[in-house]
């Protein structure tokens, strides 16, 4: 073989070189002037979550020279980018269901105590995949994002009700004791429909199942916990603002105030 040399001579590249059989890759690619090598893999009967930590565990305990370096992409990437997306879901929906229900309270004090049961929905959440030792996952993200609109049902219920009473004449306390006795049991009843109608999903061994069952534990866990804390948490708040930030009394003590 020819070659032109640095004067433009033409030379044999038998005088420059030394031709040798090596083992070397197939293709060679380079991202940002660098050259990079792809390593795939695919998940099956375990979640990505999983996956992702038992390789990020392998890669650490490798000794990789200096200039070599180990970065996870694909739907590792696409993950990390889906999770930061549903993150900003959740607010939105939080920002949403705030804003509906200040459109119907006329009131932006009601809607704030009724978004407290959020928080501890999520508790729920936490706690129940503590308890099955499984990952977060994309479906466990859409059980939270479903979880922001039906916490808040049952707050939403019970500060209705309490209202109701003190419109028809109770006073704060009483009516804050009989909401709580009144809806008692339909709170209940609605959790467990819900809880139960989730219960085949979060239990199904069956092929899909480990991407399903993430699912139902996050909604599972978060009506659970959300039920006891609404019923617990969501009046006591309800008589603080009332007592303490609001500053028009309202209903009875509205009435009584407005009396000479």
């Amino acid at each position: 073989m020819i070659v032109p040399s640095a004067s433009g001579a033409p030379v044999r590249l038998s005088s420059v070189a030394m031709m040798k059989d090596e083992v070397g890759p197939p293709q060679i690619e380079r991202k940002n002037r660098q050259r990079y090598v792809t390593v795939g893999a695919n998940v099956h009967g375990r979640s990505l979550g999983e996956v992702t930590a038992d390789a990020r565990r392998m890669v650490d305990a490798m000794e990789t020279p200096e200039s070599v370096r180990v970065s996870f992409g694909g739907q590792v990437r696409e993950q990390q980018e889906a999770f930061q997306q549903m993150g900003l879901l959740v607010l939105l929906g939080v920002m949403l269901v705030y804003m509906v229900m200040a459109g119907q309270y006329e009131a932006y004090l009601d809607p704030f105590v009724i978004l407290f049961s959020i928080p501890f929905a999520l508790t729920g959440v936490v706690f129940a995949f503590l308890v099955t030792g499984l990952y977060i996952s994309m479906q466990a993200l859409l059980g939270i994002i479903m979880l922001v609109g039906i916490v808040v049902n049952i707050a939403i219920v019970l500060v209705d009700y309490i209202n109701l009473v003190r419109a028809r004449g109770a006073r704060l306390r009483d009516a804050i004791a009989e909401a709580g006795r009144r809806r008692l049991r339909p709170a209940f009843m609605t959790t467990l429909t819900a809880f139960f109608g989730m219960l085949p999903m979060a239990v199904s061994r069956g092929q899909g199942a480990e991407i399903w069952r993430p699912l139902a534990v996050s909604v599972m866990g978060g009506l659970l916990v959300s039920m006891l804390v609404s019923m617990l948490l969501v009046p006591v708040v309800y008589s603080i603002v009332e007592e303490n930030i609001r500053k028009k009394p309202r209903f009875v003590e509205a009435r009584e105030a407005a009396r000479p």
